[in-house]
């Protein structure tokens, strides 16, 4: 996981980010809850690096001297209602973040994570999608934070498609960031044809990432949200929208509201890749 976040930040050329995003911090490695750690890379899907083997050089920024959380609750601190962080993996730093300081939740701006399976099976196992999964005590602590929360779970991302005409596409561009995803893409069209027999594959961190920077992309819905810690369905997300009233006090009652999306503009979110990488544009710069 440290290997690919590193590799990530060296693919960007110094004209397309600036030049403090080079560095980086050092998230956990492992889970939260180290009783059942799922915690780790899809090598079938995505790769032994979790970028389709390419084997990147490490990257030329320096590790910042602090802890990711610790990154996170001080950005907050400094910045308050101004920070967005996209969370594209399991939430074991954020839920850290949170514990560390109980002004976070109010100073972070907001919370868009790509993660649950709200009302569709997980792609984990039936119950459970891979991120919350991989720490889901950690992802029941951000979902009740009080935090502004936005979930882009696998219920839209599977509706968002990038095609193997669209791959082409991209691999004839003379666009380097075109070339770069090119590469990376192999292996997981690989494993979609071998065990789904389809040519394309879902486009669910992009989707998360843009969904954070145009919000009309998605609708969504509101509720609370606790997740399964335990058990076969351990890492399954419940959503209550509220519009279901219950007799007795239950483990919903009186949590605060997060943001579930529902629906997404599959074919805009596509476009906007597609534009982006064929161009050498990098959404938000």
């Amino acid at each position: 996981m440290k290997k690919r976040m590193k590799t990530l930040v060296n693919c960007s050329s110094d004209k397309a980010i600036p030049k403090w995003t080079k560095d980086y911090v050092m998230g956990e490695e492992r889970p939260q809850s180290i009783k059942e750690p799922k915690l780790g890379v899809t090598d079938f899907v995505h790769g032994a690096d979790g970028l389709g083997n390419q084997n990147f050089p490490p990257p030329n920024g320096k590790v910042i001297e602090e802890s990711a959380a610790d990154f996170m609750v001080n950005e907050a601190k400094a910045n308050p209602g101004k920070v967005t962080v996209v969370a594209l993996g399991p939430l074991t730093n954020i839920a850290l973040a949170i514990q560390m300081d109980p002004e976070f939740a109010k100073n972070i701006g907001q919370i868009v994570l790509l993660g649950g399976s709200f009302a569709v099976n997980g792609n984990a196992n039936p119950a459970a999608e891979a991120n919350i999964y991989g720490d889901p005590e950690a992802a029941d602590v951000v979902f009740t934070s009080g935090a502004d929360v936005l979930a882009v779970g696998i219920n839209i991302t599977h509706q968002v498609v990038l095609s193997g005409y669209d791959r082409e596409k991209l691999a004839s561009s003379k666009g380097k960031f075109a070339q770069y995803l090119t590469g990376i893409l192999e292996v997981y069209f690989s494993y979609r044809r071998d065990a789904y027999n389809t040519n394309g594959v879902y486009l669910h961190d992009p989707t998360a990432l843009l969904a954070a920077i145009d919000p009309s992309l998605v609708t969504c819905t509101e509720g609370a949200v606790r997740v399964q810690t335990s058990g076969i369905t351990r890492g399954l997300t419940i959503l209550h929208n509220k519009q279901k009233r219950y007799d007795e006090i239950t483990e919903w009652s009186n949590m605060p509201l997060v943001k579930v999306a529902v629906t997404v503009d599959a074919p805009r979110v596509v476009k906007l890749v597609m534009d982006r990488l064929l161009h050498n544009y990098i959404v938000g710069i």
